[in-house]
């Protein structure tokens, strides 16, 4: 599946106004010049990271690599345009050394050859390298397509279900909850609701909700009910599980009042639903860390709790019964974030995985993070800079171990509109059967028909 070469990417291109660098260029003096790109730039878009890597990544390797000169290629633009810039960089093979990708981008780029796996770029020292045992297998997938690691995950995050301990108590439910199936979520629901409180669930859904309706709800439902929503070469269509994930939305938003199906179709649902949390209107909501570390944070959250490490809980979003989710698991989440990828037509590779290795050391980890408590790629950085946060060390240890992502195919996020339709139908009235059904045909029309579909599982 190659990438689309049309006068709007040529125009888009042309609005970038960047430079781009021919790789592995002679140095002044006679050494070596590697480059970094990364959509940041000082003072605008991920200005910490430009930062990082002009201040601390660069003399700190070149310290060490008398003979390499290494440059920052800045960017500061829309995620679209980056993207972009580098396949085009990539095509005419003037790319730079290491790039910045985001993880879902890396089947496409793959997929259409612009980028190959790490051990055919960087050579042996790449499957040697001590790194990889500190990377979680699952968080390895980030950059994994068809089995093979193109990339190296910059960081992660994790999807759970928080709830609010005090209107548990009102309901009569356990301070410490750890739902095992779909079925407790709903019982709590229903206890909470004949316990007065307005909004007992909240699970994105609906188109208004954007990717947060697929990404905090329907795939991690999907992995629950023991599918992905691309495996094999195959889009998951009307198959049982996905019509077991809308019976659940069902459940939820087909007037048993246990959710909210007009916060579903506000423009501002989703920030209205963090807002209604904080307030101590909705018991259940199924989010990512995110929400704990920038929504609710007592501090500077944008909707604060001040007693949030006391009054909010958080737990495993449990697979439709113990054992049925993907894996055989028991209790499943998604996950997202950034690679760093090695150009394949780098005229220096084992330098550039040495630079890419490097950038993914604890000590260059530990550094990126430059105090904040987030969730790192590596097992040694997080032990040491989560141990005062139990919430993110819990996504840490608990929650990344079981997690899966989204599919790096280019068609993916026409895939997620439909998806996201789906549940707008079930939460608008529709029943769970006629949504699966109207959302199979849109499904192989996208995807070329029911031959690239699967509906089985």
């Amino acid at each position: 599946m190659r990438l689309p070469s049309r006068p709007a990417v040529l125009a888009a291109l042309a609005l970038l106004a960047l430079t781009s660098c021919v790789t592995g260029a002679p140095a002044e003096g006679g050494g070596i010049t590697l480059t970094i790109a990364a959509n940041a730039i000082s003072g605008g878009k991920n200005s910490a990271s430009a930062d990082w890597i002009k201040q601390w990544v660069i003399p700190r390797f070149e310290k060490t690599h008398r003979d390499v000169k290494v440059l920052f290629e800045p960017s500061g633009v829309d995620d679209e345009q980056y993207k972009t810039k580098i396949a085009l960089d990539l095509k005419a093979r003037t790319a730079a050394d290491v790039i910045d990708l985001d993880g879902i981008w890396i089947g496409e780029f793959a997929q259409a050859g612009y980028i190959e796996p790490l051990a055919e770029v960087g050579g042996a020292a790449v499957d040697s390298w001590s790194g990889w045992s500190q990377i979680p297998p699952a968080v390895q997938g980030l950059g994994i397509f068809d089995g093979r690691k193109y990339g190296l995950p910059q960081g992660t995050d994790g999807r759970v279900l928080f709830y609010n301990k005090t209107l548990f108590a009102k309901a009569g439910l356990p301070r410490t909850w750890n739902p095992g199936s779909w079925q407790d979520i709903i019982d709590a629901g229903t206890a909470l609701k004949a316990a007065g409180v307005p909004t007992p669930i909240q699970i994105n859904a609906g188109s208004a909700m954007g990717e947060a309706t697929t990404m905090q709800g329907v795939l991690p439902l999907l992995a629950g009910a023991g599918a992905e929503i691309h495996a094999q070469d195959k889009w998951t269509g009307a198959s049982r599980a996905m019509k077991d994930v809308l019976g659940f939305y069902q459940q939820i938003y087909g007037g048993s009042g246990l959710g909210d199906p007009k916060l579903q179709q506000e423009a501002k649902g989703r920030d209205k639903s963090f807002a209604q949390f904080a307030d101590g209107k909705i018991a259940i909501l199924a989010e990512s860390d995110y929400f704990w570390r920038s929504v609710i944070e007592p501090g500077a959250g944008i909707a604060p709790m001040k007693d949030r490490d006391q009054i909010v809980g958080y737990t495993r979003i449990p697979a439709k019964k113990p054992g049925a989710g993907i894996r055989g698991q028991d209790h499943v989440s998604m996950s997202g974030g950034a690679v760093r990828v090695l150009n394949p037509f780098s005229e220096n590779p084992a330098l550039a995985w040495e630079l890419l290795s490097f950038m993914h050391s604890a000590e260059a980890t530990t550094s990126e993070l430059a105090g904040r408590t987030r969730v790192s790629s590596r097992i040694d950085v997080n032990d040491d800079v989560l141990a005062g946060d139990p919430m993110l060390s819990y996504i840490a240890d608990d929650v990344l171990p079981v997690t899966a992502y989204r599919p790096g195919l280019a068609i993916y996020p026409q895939v997620s509109v439909l998806l996201r339709e789906a549940t707008a139908d079930v939460v608008s009235g529709k029943s769970a059967d006629e949504a699966a059904a109207a959302y199979q045909r849109k499904l192989e029309e996208l995807v070329g028909g029911a031959a690239n579909i699967s509906i089985t599982g």
